[in-house]
């Protein structure tokens, strides 16, 4: 047995010392023939560039400087056609030989001296088309081989594994750049970004980059150790705030901070789920664009601890990640799921704030009016929302702050109980004063809610928020509806607003549509429905006293005398509800009725529509004959402003409409409005503009037209008709 174990053991060792030797022999040709392979294997990529990119690849010389050390010399890159994309005086880099055995990549070191980088836009063309173009193709090809996409489908955990892993290992483990040119052309605006040094020594980060010459120099420092997956780095100028002004002038986005940090902690894989923990941080950060808010918005620190998971078919923001803004911080979660459908799934949630840390913690410049307010209690927030792309109508919605012993002590720059008393009202167009008037009894067209006609109230409340004695500010139902239509129709087309929100942003905020006005209009409607500082019935009174009703006509009181001459509390039944299809576009009301002051054929529907609903609550009798929309005359002295009804228009009149009446617009935008919209923005009409136009005075009937005769004619044998029709069907 010991002969057979020693023999054994005799022949092992010969067969390693022989694979050795193989080995080495075959190292040394491979040794002896690498400048050969490497020329081959550059020979291939310059080719391939060619023909799968249009890529123009040039490389004035390669050698090997080492073992696993390659240098370059004068390399260029230039799409065909196109300007120079990259030029490259000398670089050198390193391999490590480990991991090549497994065959991946990773650089160990890299040299680089006098390097320019350069993305052009010239109109619509850019020289890293080539980029999109790759990306088409490579599309078009996995569309056209997805017949067995169940089988086939990507794992998007495993692509992005591989994403990080192949990232992390192009970092050196030792760097050396001088020189570096970033350059953004774009048409008559550019940028540059010149690291004038940049090292990698032993995991110690430094650098030194010049933007746009001398206009600011930045630093990138920190920590980087690849190997063990971790990084820790910090963005900051010198001297000034980061800045980008080709931001501003291309976007007309100014963004400004002192200090950006980024950190890497771990990265891991479990479950089926690839996972990646970081962090971020920024330090007075400062926003300015018009979409935002009118001046400048200050966030004075803001971080976040982030649990990113990929998974087969999702990616998110795992519920253990935190945001801390200020005092306060929040628990995120967000998963958007790829396939078989697209799933939105997204929450916020808060433990119970100290209500004045929460305050205190809002970005400079957000919520002007509450700055300064003195609070005390706690708040505790929640959202969340579910939708399901194949199913928008059935989005899940819920939002709300909710308070435990929470009170106002002191009121900012805004005394939002100001209005429990007479005020003046200033109305402003585009930033420019056009009218101030008092809401109260001082002033001869104020009405008090009790001497407004119940048909008007009732009318109002029916076509814009009829819950609005009942909810608390806000209509969750009205906002599940805009999501889901908004995200059907790809764009911003329905909003949610309801009176206390449209009276919010009449009362005490501008007219601007900025980010920041929308959400301070909805904490208002919070504080003040939730605080009970103004009563519904109050709020009511004041909303139908100020908001526009014509052009420069606010409140009821002068849009009943202006268009039918009488006073709120004698408004029938169809003026009502005509008045309540103006609100959302006060301007164009004249528009809606014909020379002889009677109301336009398409609004007929709406009539009937608000009338029926009204009718079946009990706010008005059921009526056959369209709910006083042939009753409805503007006054007189208005119909000279009419423009005649051309003859096209004319005889469109002699077609039956009661089709029109289930399909017209006034139906479609009461929907709009009952479901939630952002209302008609008025245009700038200054009290000087309406007084040069005139004001025209009653005057005698005018003599009607032929045309005025048949039309009414017309209207008459409907109105016959309509009423056969309904004794028939009783």
């Amino acid at each position: 047995m010991q002969v057979n174990k020693k023999r054994i053991l005799i022949i092992s060792g010969w067969v390693l010392l022989g694979i050795f030797v193989l080995g080495a022999i075959g190292a040394g040709i491979v040794y002896n023939k690498r400048e050969a392979l490497l020329k081959e294997g550059l020979a291939k990529a310059i080719r391939k560039a060619k023909r799968d990119y249009n890529l123009n690849v040039t490389i004035g010389k390669a050698q090997f400087t080492g073992l696993s050390t390659v240098a370059f010399s004068n390399i260029t890159v230039v799409p065909e056609g196109r300007d120079s994309l990259l030029r490259v005086g000398n670089t050198e880099v390193g391999v490590s030989i480990w991991p090549l055995l497994y065959g991946q990549v990773a650089v160990s070191s890299l040299t680089l001296q006098n390097g320019l980088a350069h993305i052009v836009r010239r109109d619509s063309t850019t020289n890293i088309d080539f980029l999109l173009k790759s990306q088409k193709k490579d599309s078009t090809a996995t569309n056209a081989d997805n017949t067995d996409a169940d089988d086939r489908r990507v794992d998007l955990a495993v692509v992005a594994e591989k994403l990080v892993d192949n990232l992390l290992a192009k970092i050196p483990d030792n760097m050396d750049i001088r020189n570096l040119e970033l350059r953004l052309t774009d048409n008559d605006r550019q940028i540059r970004f010149l690291t004038e040094t940049a090292t990698i020594d032993d995991d110690e980060l430094t650098s030194t980059i010049h933007v746009n010459g001398d206009e600011s120099v930045w630093h990138l420092t920190g920590t980087v150790d690849p190997s063990d997956q971790e990084a820790n780095v910090a963005l900051y100028a010198d001297g000034k705030p980061l800045e980008l002004p080709y931001l501003e002038q291309r976007y007309k986005l100014k963004l400004q901070a002192d200090t950006l940090r980024a950190e890497l902690r771990d990265v891991a894989s479990s479950g089926g789920e690839f996972k990646i923990e970081g962090a971020g941080a920024v330090r007075n950060l400062r926003i300015h664009h018009p979409a935002v808010a009118l001046g400048d918005v200050v966030v004075e620190s803001a971080a976040m601890d982030a649990n990113l998971f990929v998974g087969e078919n999702y990616v998110g923001i795992d519920s253990t990640s935190t945001i801390y803004l200020g005092k306060v911080k929040a628990r995120p979660f967000i998963k958007y799921t790829v396939s078989p459908v697209k799933i939105y799934d997204v929450q916020i949630h808060t433990d119970p704030l100290d209500a004045q840390d929460l305050f205190d913690s809002f970005p400079q410049g957000l919520f002007e009016s509450l700055e300064g307010m003195k609070v005390a209690g706690k708040l505790k927030y929640d959202a969340v929302l579910h939708l399901d792309s194949s199913l928008p109508d059935s989005v899940q919605f819920n939002s709300g702050l909710t308070p435990d012993q929470f009170k106002i002590l002191q009121f900012g720059k805004e005394d939002f109980s100001r209005v429990n008393k007479p005020f003046e009202h200033e109305v402003y167009e585009k930033d420019k004063l056009v009218r101030k008037f008092i809401v109260g009894p001082a002033n001869p067209d104020f009405a008090p809610l009790n001497s407004i006609s119940p048909n008007l109230r009732n009318a109002i409340l029916t076509a814009e928020d009829y819950n609005f004695f009942t909810h608390h500010g806000f209509n969750e139902k009205a906002f599940r509806v805009s999501i889901a239509t908004n995200f059907k129709t790809k764009k911003f087309k329905r909003g949610g607003s309801t009176i206390s929100m449209q009276f919010v942003k009449n009362a005490f905020l501008n007219r601007n549509k900025t980010l920041s006005r929308k959400a301070e209009e909805i904490l208002i409607v919070w504080l003040i429905e939730n605080q009970h500082i103004i009563s519904k019935e109050r709020m009511y009174e004041i909303y139908l006293n100020f908001i526009e009703w014509g052009r420069n006509i606010y409140g009821i009181g002068e849009a009943s005398r202006y268009y039918f001459a009488k006073s709120p509390a004698n408004l029938d039944i169809g003026e009502s509800i005509l008045l309540s299809y103006v609100v959302p576009s006060p301007k164009a009301t004249l528009s809606r009725f014909y020379p002889d002051g009677s109301v336009k054929t398409y609004l007929r529907g709406y009539f009937k529509l608000i009338g029926r609903i009204m009718a079946s609550r009990g706010l008005t009798p059921y009526d056959t004959t369209a709910y006083g929309f042939y009753g409805v005359r503007l006054r007189e002295g208005l119909r000279r402003e009419i423009a005649p009804v051309d003859s096209i228009e004319i005889d469109s009149l002699m077609m039956p409409d009661e089709q029109t009446d289930e399909t017209s617009n006034g139906i479609n935008d009461f929907f709009r409005r009952v479901l939630g919209r952002d209302r008609e923005e008025p245009e700038v009409v200054t009290p000087e503009q309406e007084a040069a136009k005139g004001v025209v005075t009653p005057t005698d009937s005018v003599p009607k037209s032929r045309r005025q005769l048949r039309k009414e004619r017309r209207e008459q044998r409907r109105r016959e008709k309509e009423q056969k029709e309904n004794e028939s069907s009783q």
